[in-house]
């Protein structure tokens, strides 16, 4: 059986299409650092109630000014809630699940992350108006998914 000319000349061309991309995603990986995240923040869901940050969910000011707001998001409500931050400050966001993965959408803006169980999701988030923000659950988590909804309070200034 013979092959015709044109025919090689598609199969080489497709074959060399394939080593290259194969050894374009080599060189970008080995070149540009590209892997899996090394570390992932993890928690025991199992004694969620016990543990110092997530045991009572709040919002803290540290001593240089920074605002962390440590979340719980469970069936069917996010802990706490309201979550009252001041403007124009950073906040880091610091979210985990008790039960089944949520979702944590602050509604109006850009800020969206899963609350997985055993894993802590990190965002951080500058709120440039004040006024009140719903949080929105946009992962189905059960029958009442669509009231597990929560609000963030943005205060005028420093708490």
């Amino acid at each position: 059986m013979s092959v015709h000319v044109y025919e090689k000349l598609w199969m080489w061309g497709a074959g060399g299409l394939i080593v290259l991309f194969l050894a374009a995603i080599g060189i970008t990986a080995v070149t540009q650092a590209v892997q899996p995240p090394s570390h992932i923040e993890t928690i025991n869901p199992a004694t969620l109630m016990d543990h110092p940050e997530f045991g009572d969910p709040q919002v803290k000011v540290g001593e240089d000014g920074t605002v962390t707001a440590s979340v719980v998001a469970e069936m069917f409500q996010f802990r706490p809630d309201p979550i009252e931050v001041p403007v124009n400050t950073p906040v880091v966001f610091r979210i985990t699940s008790a039960d089944v993965i949520h979702g944590f959408q602050i509604i109006g803006t850009n800020a969206n992350a899963m609350a997985v169980p055993g894993y802590v999701s990190q965002f951080t988030m500058t709120f440039t108006k004040a006024g009140d923000y719903d949080i929105a659950c946009n992962e189905y988590c059960g029958l009442m998914h669509h009231g597990m909804v929560g609000k963030i309070t943005v205060t005028g200034g420093q708490q």
